[in-house]
């Protein structure tokens, strides 16, 4: 059984930084693919960020490459979403997902449906 739990989630202007972070329990984390997905209201779960086992191969969505940065700690069973000029339409429900079954893959998966557990979200609120 894992347990996620994110946090850094809070209001913030546009141009600003945040660094969501997400802690794991259990004992599958250091062999597990990793992601961030987001809710706005209304929408569909989207693919932010993903991240493989050992950490050495993201992948992010085109809205975003280049300004938000994912990673992970092995030995701290957590990892980690860095977002930069942050845009009023990043405001979401940010949620961890982690894929319980394809242990020490390099390949992570955008789609929802491959991640077996997930955390109950933070709140990130960007204001114009």
């Amino acid at each position: 059984q894992v347990h996620l739990m994110e946090s850094g989630g809070r209001l913030v202007q546009a141009g600003g930084s945040l660094r969501l972070s997400c802690v794991a329990s259990g004992q599958t984390f250091s062999k597990s693919a990793m992601a961030w997905f987001r809710q706005a209201p209304g929408e569909e779960r989207d693919f932010v960020a993903g991240i493989s086992w050992r950490g050495d191969r993201t992948y992010y969505a085109p809205s975003s490459q280049d300004r938000f940065i994912i990673s992970r700690d092995n030995d701290k069973n957590t990892m980690y979403l860095q977002m930069n000029s942050l845009k009023p339409e990043a405001t979401a429900v940010y949620y961890c997902a982690l894929n319980d079954v394809d242990y020490y893959t390099d390949y992570v998966e955008s789609s929802a449906s491959w991640y077996h557990y997930w955390g109950q979200g933070t709140q990130v609120t960007v204001s114009s």
